[in-house]
């Protein structure tokens, strides 16, 4: 790993055969193109070809959120009382999740993708998208960069914050591993097994600065405030990116901030590209692989360093980091908390003033 917290990689330019998914309320199937225009049908079940879907979140109607509570019931669902719930159902392998905020569903299990396709869609919805993606978001498909960070709500470890472009090749090819916004995958493990994915996806560039603890602090009382120091990670995530990929058109990432923010950051590199910062960006393929390879970074940083002190590192600002901060006060005497930690949280204080 290099001291300034940068790595480069370039994959080949070579292609993978274009494949489109076919969605047809249950039965998928891929198909090839030839050279004369006329498809082939690969006889084989979407399934193999593609990471079964366990987890699955869409907005909903009022009408659609009690149409589907009647379809449930009819249909003879186990029904249970969940916290900001409107209800929560559950049958065989799957769970049904309508939050009153939105509202929304959250569909989770083995059988989550069955239940879309079969029920979900054609019933409620009365439309077909999963599958269809190219079709109803075009926009994923088209060449741009994606950022996202880890680390920003963590006491303990390194701001990561990584960037990826993509162009439809490549945006296939991150559905076909299951790239997902890392935040819906718990495992540290399945985290750094589509991480190593991700980058042997040919025409995949991808781009990661890690800004460690000692330097995070030094940048917060330099900027003043969160924003401002995540605008300049982004904006040199992006640049790098754009000495490499110097037409890419778009780069989309998470609005964190007043959009101009991230815009004034950017420096002579990146001043021309359209920048789009929208909430739930993590849907966007691009985005979403990007948070799996600053998550990763992440980890692993968490991981070697507590190794290295003899601690378990946890995430988060909770009691337990609470708890580990004054062990590591006790048992290190001689190095600084800031080596560790981001000072500006709250915690960084109260285990000062209150050491054990």
């Amino acid at each position: 790993m290099s001291k300034s917290g940068i790595l480069h990689f370039l994959t080949t330019d070579s292609k993978q055969n274009s494949l489109e998914s076919v969605n047809n309320f249950g039965r998928r199937a891929l198909f090839a193109s030839f050279d004369d225009g006329l498809p082939d049908l690969l006889a084989a079940p979407f399934s193999v070809l593609m990471p079964a879907l366990t987890s699955y979140t869409k907005p909903l109607t009022s009408n659609q959120a009690a149409q589907l509570r009647t379809l449930l019931r009819a249909q003879g669902w186990e029904f249970e009382t969940k916290p900001y719930c409107l209800y929560a159902a559950s049958r065989g392998k799957v769970n049904v999740l309508v939050y009153e905020k939105g509202p929304k569903i959250v569909v989770q299990g083995k059988d989550t993708e069955t239940f879309i396709l079969n029920t979900l869609e054609p019933q409620i919805l009365g439309t077909a998208e999963l599958g269809y993606e190219e079709v109803h978001h075009p926009e994923m498909f088209q060449p741009h960069l994606g950022v996202d960070e880890s680390g920003k709500g963590d006491f303990f470890g390194p701001l990561v914050i990584a960037g990826v472009y993509v162009d439809a090749d490549v945006s296939r090819a991150l559905r076909e591993i299951g790239a997902v916004d890392s935040k819906r995958i718990s495992s540290d493990a399945k985290i750094e097994k589509l991480a190593s994915a991700i980058r042997n996806i040919p025409g995949l560039v991808w781009q990661v600065v890690q800004i460690n603890p000692e330097r995070y602090n030094a940048l917060y009382e330099k900027f003043g405030n969160l924003n401002r120091l995540l605008a300049w990670g982004h904006a040199k995530v992006i640049e790098e990116l754009l000495t490499r990929v110097p037409d890419c058109p778009k780069a989309i990432s998470d609005q964190f901030a007043n959009p101009t923010v991230l815009q004034r950051a950017l420096q002579t590199k990146g001043r021309n590209i359209e920048l789009v910062q929208r909430t739930k960006a993590e849907s966007d393929p691009a985005v979403a692989a990007a948070s799996i390879l600053a998550r990763e970074r992440f980890v692993q940083w968490l991981h070697q360093t507590g190794q290295s002190l003899g601690l378990d590192l946890p995430k988060g600002a909770g009691e337990n980091v609470k708890a580990t901060s004054r062990q590591f006060l006790a048992e290190h005497t001689d190095t600084p908390l800031d080596r560790i930690a981001k000072m500006h949280f709250k915690t960084a204080q109260e285990v000062l003033n209150h050491p054990s």
